[in-house]
């Protein structure tokens, strides 16, 4: 009986070691310091959509504010069976801009991945080296071209992973921007370990030559999403020397928070059913530590409250957890200049349910995503 009472404790030690580990690592990436670089790489921007027309808006005005010169890059809108005002919207904007050279096309379904599907249509045609993707309901800061090719100039990279920030006010919004902190921390934290295992397709870009040399997104055409995380692993694998993390407060990008308790859960659960496919041992161990964490903090609680443990030993796990959450959620908050962190208490209590429940729900359930349901 012992044995078994100690062992949440043993999977809240490997849990813990893993959030250090990578907390060390993100004091291995310093933030990058523009060099000057003049504008001379050409970037293709493709940018995926499926009714958003309440978020184009805000992204385009992003768009035409970008400060890099008009004929070094393009914009790639794919529409994927929107049924909303999103393309006269963007119809209506390329006749305002017209030096930025603008295309919309539509989307064409090969795949289970609407996503991968729309970059897939839209790389054939790209003119530029580099292929940037972002998503619509995000927004781009001025510098972020410049930013990018001061990098890749500098760093001789051919794929590059940045940040992406969360906004919102609502109860949600503050736990959701948590979660992205710590994403945010653990992701940097595996650069700086030389592991990289996760990005996040918002805001990532690669060359195209790369791309064709890692035989795209083949292999993972089963999954809605993983277009961004499968192609950084594999790079990380074959070329890890090409891969590189951007880490600029001028190439941050800002992105809405989900909206709702239901939208962050479903879109948690879409990212959760690509673990089961990594190959990426570290990302594999590590998504395997976080859940044994999160579990096993459920676990003490449990046994505490049938007085199966000490009180003691149950505030002591939560603490002990707490601080090692609470050194990541902080890098990760720091990094974009912010001095706060909301709810953190809250937001530790209710986080390892949640997590439990998005694993379980990733692995036996379904999800819907954009209107669409998955498996």
């Amino acid at each position: 009986m012992e044995a078994i009472l100690i062992l949440p404790f043993i999977y809240l030690f490997i849990y813990c070691a893993y959030i250090v580990a990578l907390a060390i690592g993100y004091t291995k990436v310093r933030e990058w310091i523009f060099s000057g670089s003049g504008p001379k790489s050409a970037f293709s921007i493709i940018i995926p959509f499926r009714n958003e027309a309440e978020n184009l808006p805000s992204l385009l005005k992003s768009l035409e504010k970008l400060d890099y010169p008009h004929e070094l890059f393009e914009i790639i809108l794919v529409n994927d069976f929107s049924d909303d005002d999103g393309e006269h919207l963007i119809y209506k904007w390329r006749m305002a801009n017209g030096k930025i050279h603008t295309t919309l096309l539509e989307n064409v379904r090969i795949s289970g991945s609407p996503k991968k599907d729309a970059i897939m249509r839209a790389i054939p045609i790209a003119t530029s080296d580099w292929i940037v993707t972002t998503d619509a309901d995000c927004i781009l800061p001025s510098r972020w071209l410049l930013e990018l090719n001061d990098f890749i100039v500098a760093r001789k990279v051919e794929m590059v992973a940045g940040a992406v920030f969360v906004t919102g006010k609502s109860l949600s919004a503050g736990f959701e921007r948590l979660d992205v902190m710590s994403l945010q921390g653990a992701t940097i934290g595996g650069f700086g370990l030389k592991r990289p295992f996760m990005c996040n397709g918002a805001n990532f870009a690669y060359k195209k030559s790369l791309f064709v040399e890692l035989g795209g997104f083949a292999g993972n055409f089963g999954f809605a999403g993983g277009d961004d995380v499968f192609l950084l692993q594999k790079a990380a694998a074959e070329v890890p020397e090409k891969v590189g993390y951007l880490k600029s407060r001028q190439f941050l990008v800002t992105t809405k928070s989900a909206g709702s308790w239901q939208k962050l859960f479903r879109q948690r659960v879409r990212w959760a059913s690509k673990a089961t496919s990594y190959e990426n041992s570290f990302a594999e161990m590590l998504s395997l530590a976080v859940f044994f964490g999160n579990l096993s903090i459920i676990a003490i609680a449990i046994c505490g409250a049938i007085n199966a443990i000490s009180v003691s030993a149950v505030v002591c796990a939560f603490v002990v957890k707490f601080t090692v959450d609470y050194v990541l959620i902080l890098q990760g908050n720091s990094f974009p200049g912010k001095k706060s962190v909301v709810f953190p208490l809250i937001s530790s209590i209710v986080y390892p349910f949640f997590s439990v429940a998005v694993a379980l729900v990733a692995v036996i359930g379904t999800f819907s995503w954009k209107g669409r349901k998955f498996s």
